[in-house]
């Protein structure tokens, strides 16, 4: 009778083992970054992770973690069985990072995967211009917020005269209006920062 129950005791436990032996499998966790982009506002931003799924059948489920310091994850994200995930809210310029784990269905996880770093990328700048009455144009600066430009003006692409500076706002976009433009035939703008 003690052999039947040592064996079922082996085979619980190796049952509750199991979502441990496939950390391998998400080690590969620091290729999965496929997707990052921007949401619409300048100052957070979301990354997509996505993973292959894992072949054990004891998987129930996976949990992502990240937070904004090495080996100290802050957030928990479970996904289900999904391979993918996106996180949000995400700040310009911080950089995070990210590590998964598996669970079974009694809820036990295995370790951490290898964590994988993302620094989101501040917003490119850029700059839009539209006509205005009198002969003005209207500049529409693209940027990261808090960050100063010069707008810059030539007529020949030679020379560049700083015709003004502006700091991008809390939305990302700042409008600067050349009020001197009708005085030229010409102008090209540009901005640098």
């Amino acid at each position: 009778m003690n052999v039947i129950h040592e064996g079922r005791v082996q085979r619980a436990n190796a049952i509750l083992r199991r979502p441990f032996k496939i950390i391998g499998l998400i080690k590969f966790l620091g290729v999965i970054l496929i997707l990052a982009a921007l949401s619409p506002t300048v100052q957070a931003a979301s990354v997509t992770l996505a993973w292959s799924p894992s072949p054990d059948p004891a998987v129930a489920g996976y949990n992502l973690y990240y937070g904004g310091t090495s080996g100290t994850c802050t957030n928990k994200l479970s996904v289900g069985l999904a391979t993918s995930a996106v996180t949000s809210g995400l700040l310009v310029g911080v950089t995070y990072y990210f590590a998964a784990t598996t669970y079974n269905a009694a809820g036990l996880e295995s370790p951490l995967s290898s964590q994988v770093s993302y620094t989101v990328p501040a917003q490119p700048q850029g700059v839009q211009i539209s006509t205005m009455l009198a002969g003005q144009f209207a500049l529409t600066v693209t940027g990261t917020v808090g960050h100063t430009y010069d707008i810059l003006a030539t007529q020949d692409f030679k020379t560049w005269t700083v015709i003004g500076t502006v700091t991008v706002g809390a939305v990302g976009l700042l409008n600067f209006t050349d009020t001197n433009a009708a005085s030229f035939s010409r102008r090209f703008y540009r901005t640098r920062g």
